[in-house]
Formats: structure tokens, C-alpha cells, sequence
């Protein structure tokens, strides 16, 4: 059952749905026979994009409570055989991340900067994106930042908006980063992940089985063999397996898999989503 924290139940009276009204209507969502909540991205965000512009993905948005609060939905959820899944954005962060302000400050050729996918424009004084890519909503898919020494300086991807900046999935920091997370949200007992706009992080990701002469369904197939990856079906196309053997690459590796010729192959309708965790559903 998808959950949209901020519209779904007001528990202060405030305007905006927030966990405790979730934990005040579990006992609904139980009479609906639900055993899965799927919640939209819950972490903190400028919420320039609805939360999917996270600006850290190790605790919750203000707005709806706090680690403390999460943990008892948790709790309440699992005495009513309801498990919890988090929306996982891997393809992009906010332009608030932490990361990301460091990677500005950091100015050409800094480590900070390799975590992100910045660029020397073209042009005489770099005035032009480095190539036309549009992004999704609209608009070049690079915007120019300003050098810490106030000069105009280079460009940063963004497939989506500004103020998403795509991560350097080829970083192994940032993989490192992703591995962090995960492990921060199952020990906290949640049931898995639906990871969110999966395809154009693969677009400019180096192939990892490049070469092999492996086609979408052969790259699941392997990352599955390979994973122990588990199939299963909540409604999307969804991967399954135990928090002790998921690792952020294998989001990207099997994101490959996600998009359209390989659902159709499998019989799903297109979507480019994928869910990591334990089995959920009977």
C-alpha cells in the first residue's frame, strides 16, 4: 500500500500528514488486508520535488517526526505483520546535500567534485553545456556553477532538475555512501527498498558486463544467479533478498534490467522500479 507521508493523515493538526498518523492508522490499513506500506521518500528535503530531492538519507523530514518516530511505526507495523518499505533515490540527491555544497566549494578537479558529474563546458570560456542533453522535466540537463574564487566555472548533470544533481555511480565513495544507507535503514528493521528512477542513473553508467554479449534479461539473470537474488511481485517489478546480501552497485547493475523490452519479456508492465528487500507478500 503506497503512502504519501504528507497527505495521508495529520496527527497535530498542522496541515501535513506526518508518521504518527500513519502509526494512528495502521489498524485501518490492517483491515485492508495490507502487509507492505510502501512510503515516498520521508528523508529530509527542500521538497522542491515532492522529497525526491533528498538532501540526506539518514533521517526523517522534520515535518513528519523523527528517527524516534519512525522506529515505533516500525514496531506498531510489525505487531500487525505489516512490513515497511523506504523510497530509495539513487540517481540523484538535492542540490542542498552535503556532498554536493562541498563539491561547489571544492572548486576543478576535487575529489568532492568526482562523487557528481562535473564537467568544462564548450565554447571559447566554457560558456556552452558540454554536450545538448535535455532533462526529463524540461531544460538542459547541465546547469553552470560559480568557482570559490567567484568566476564562472563548470557544468553539473542534472536529468532531471537543477536542484537534483545526479550522483557518480562509477564513484566507489558514493557506492560506498549507498552501502551506508541501506545498512543504516535495515537495522532499523525496515523490509526493503523501492528504488526510484533507476534508469537514467544507468544511462551514463559504465557497463559492468560490457563486452559479455549479455542482453537485459541474460544481465538479471546473471545479477540474480550471482546475488541470490529472489524473484518476487508486489504490483512492480521487484527483486527480493535479505538485508545482509544487498549491496548499493547491485542497485545500479540490476537497474539495467528495469526498463521496458525486459518487462515485457517477463510479463510485467513497463515501469523502471525495482524493490529490494525481504520477500514481502505471501
Amino acid at each position: 500500500y503506497q503512502v504519501y507521508v504528507r497527505s495521508f493523515a495529520d496527527s497535530n493538526g498542522d496541515g501535513k500528514g506526518d508518521l504518527q498518523g500513519i502509526i494512528d492508522h495502521l489498524p485501518h490499513l490492517q483491515q485492508l488486508g495490507v502487509d507492505a506500506i510502501w512510503l515516498c521518500p520521508c528523508f529530509p528535503s527542500p521538497q522542491k520535488d515532492h522529497g525526491y530531492d533528498v538532501a540526506d538519507y539518514f533521517d526523517i523530514e522534520p515535518t513528519y517526526g523523527d528517527i524516534a518516530t519512525f522506529d515505533r511505526m516500525v514496531a506498531a507495523a510489525g505487531e500487525r505483520d505489516i512490513r515497511v518499505m523506504l523510497d530509495l533515490v539513487p540517481n540523484h540527491c538535492s542540490s542542498q546535500h552535503a556532498w554536493f555544497q562541498a563539491a561547489v566549494k571544492a572548486g576543478r578537479g576535487s575529489r568532492e567534485r568526482e562523487h557528481f558529474w562535473f564537467r568544462d563546458g564548450k565554447g571559447e570560456h566554457g560558456e556552452l553545456p558540454p554536450n545538448n542533453w535535455t532533462a526529463i522535466f524540461g531544460g538542459p540537463a547541465w546547469t553552470r556553477v560559480t568557482e570559490p574564487d567567484g568566476s564562472p566555472g563548470q557544468w553539473y548533470l542534472h536529468v532531471f532538475t537543477p536542484w537534483q544533481p545526479d550522483w557518480n555511480w562509477e564513484n566507489e565513495e558514493v557506492q560506498q555512501h549507498f552501502d551506508d544507507v541501506l545498512r543504516f535503514w535495515f537495522d532499523r528493521g525496515i523490509g526493503g527498498f523501492r528504488a526510484c528512477a533507476l534508469g537514467p542513473q544507468t544511462h551514463h553508467r559504465v557497463d559492468a558486463w560490457a563486452g559479455q554479449g549479455l542482453g537485459p534479461v541474460q544481465r538479471l539473470c546473471k545479477a540474480r544467479t550471482e546475488l541470490g537474488l529472489a524473484p518476487g511481485h508486489t504490483g512492480r517489478a521487484t527483486l527480493a533478498c535479505g538485508p545482509g546480501r544487498i549491496k548499493a552497485r547491485h542497485i545500479a547493475a540490476a537497474g539495467r534490467g528495469v526498463e521496458q523490452h525486459l518487462l515485457q519479456a517477463i510479463g510485467f508492465q513497463a515501469c523502471r522500479d525495482v524493490c529490494f528487500g525481504k520477500r514481502i507478500g505471501k
